[in-house]
């Protein structure tokens, strides 16, 4: 289970560099999936071997000076709400600003961990200049410079020791599907389809965290947790329309499940926030399913599913080896196969394939269509196996894993695909030294 960090703090104080900083830097090393440097508030993030997701709060600020101080204390206290930990970020240049001290009233009251990042402190003048932010109350700050990293290291450090230790998994094996997508795109009225009037075949368990609300769903022989969204209990002072609010809640939805149902507006498109959403489940290795909802209300005259789907598809490059499903949540079409499908992704997810069926088949491949030569030098692949992680990760032991780019990662993974069923599951493949 992962903790979620927010970088919170008023415009231009750079939490956006420091926050790219991170999470590019995991990109560079980590990430499999290339050409996704979409616009993202959100992100996967390593420090010593902990993982923890990491949201920017300050892309979703708009508008005059006025306005920002509502907004600000809104997401602040979003970020106190469904944060593990908070990271303040202020500016050494500017000093203290009243909007600054709006900010640390509030914090000042929370019990999670809180930590004072104190920017742009990148010479020695400025490092004593920065003694002032003790004036804040929030005790100890770090002084970094996000521009070119100095200071990260030790910030980073003291985040993990203060981030709470996840519980483990409660021994609860039924699959857990969550229900994510943007406000409005009829995340409600698919799971009010789903369950209908007949509340009785429903028992309301209290979600792991206090925001997502687990639901049994049992029926037409399906068993499963149903992770709501929706939006529909909900106690907070925080406006329901904010479009970050929502994000937040898919974050922490999709770290919960086994299987994304990502439900898009055909009215809309697959949108930014949808994309963002949809490339968040593939970090976290979740199932997808994608289900494009008001189908009814599209004329079908401009565009048929096949061009609809085709043009979702290219969104979706490269990992397109996923379930898109035309419903319509009103009257109720196709909703029992959005379910049925859901299922058989969490199972693909399950799958195992024996070492040495995945040798026949792969190193056959492999050998009619070895890595190109690189620098005069030939990859050699010897022998390939499936770890034993819960989600489908693939190791492929050969002399110069180095030399293997990203063209050929992508061609084992697709004949991989058309030989084993993953549809709607992202597999990992890593290419190891033997």
């Amino acid at each position: 289970m992962g903790n979620i960090v927010a970088i919170v703090g008023r415009p231009n104080v750079g939490k956006s560099t420091f926050f790219n900083r991170l999470i590019q830097r995991r990109e560079a090393i980590v990430d499999a999936v290339s050409g996704v440097t979409r616009d993202r508030h959100y992100g996967k993030c390593e420090w010593n071997g902990k993982e923890f997701t990491l949201i920017d709060t300050g892309g979703y600020v708009v508008g005059s000076d006025d306005i920002f101080e509502a907004e600000i204390d809104k997401q602040v206290e979003l970020a106190i709400d469904e944060a593990d930990a908070i990271i303040f970020m202020v500016d050494v240049e500017s000093g203290v600003t009243g909007l600054d001290e709006e900010v640390a009233k509030l914090l000042r009251k929370v019990k999670k961990p809180v930590l004072l990042a104190v920017n742009k402190v990148d010479n020695s003048k400025r490092n004593a200049d920065a003694v002032e932010f003790y004036s804040l109350g929030l005790g100890e700050y770090y002084t970094i410079a996000s521009i070119n990293g100095s200071g990260t290291g030790e910030l980073l450090d003291a985040l993990i020791d203060a981030l709470p230790e996840k519980e483990e998994e409660s021994e609860d094996t039924l699959p857990r599907f969550a229900v994510v997508g943007r406000p409005n795109a009829g995340k409600s009225s698919f799971i009010n389809a789903l369950i209908g009037e007949e509340r009785y075949i429903v028992t309301d368990i209290a979600g792991t965290t206090r925001d997502a609300i687990d639901t049994k769903y049992n029926r037409f022989g399906f068993e499963f947790n149903l992770v709501d969204t929706a939006g529909i209990r909900r106690k907070s002072k925080v406006k329901e329309d904010l479009e970050f609010y929502s994000v937040m809640r898919s974050v922490r939805a999709i770290e919960h499940c086994d299987v994304a149902i990502l439900v898009l507006d055909a009215t809309r498109g697959f949108e930014g926030q949808d994309q963002n959403i949809f490339w968040l489940a593939v970090k976290n290795k979740k199932g997808i399913v994608i289900l494009v909802n008001k189908w009814d209300l599209v004329a079908k005259d401009t565009q048929s599913t096949k061009q609809f789907e085709l043009k979702i598809r290219k969104e979706l490059e490269p990992f397109t080896d996923v379930p898109i499903i035309f419903i319509s949540a009103i009257t109720k079409q196709r909703i029992f196969k959005a379910i049925e499908t859901a299922v058989e992704v969490y199972q693909n997810r399950k799958n195992r394939i024996s070492t040495s069926k995945l040798n026949d088949t792969m190193l056959a491949i492999i050998k009619q269509n070895s890595p190109p030569a690189y620098k005069g030098k030939y990859v050699k692949i010897k022998f390939c196996t499936q770890l034993p992680t819960p989600t489908p990760q693939f190791a492929f032991f050969c002399n110069l894993p180095q030399y293997v780019k990203d063209p050929y990662k992508r061609f084992i993974e697709n004949k991989m695909r058309e030989l084993f069923n993953f549809h709607g599951v992202p597999i990992v493949i890593y290419f190891r030294k033997k």
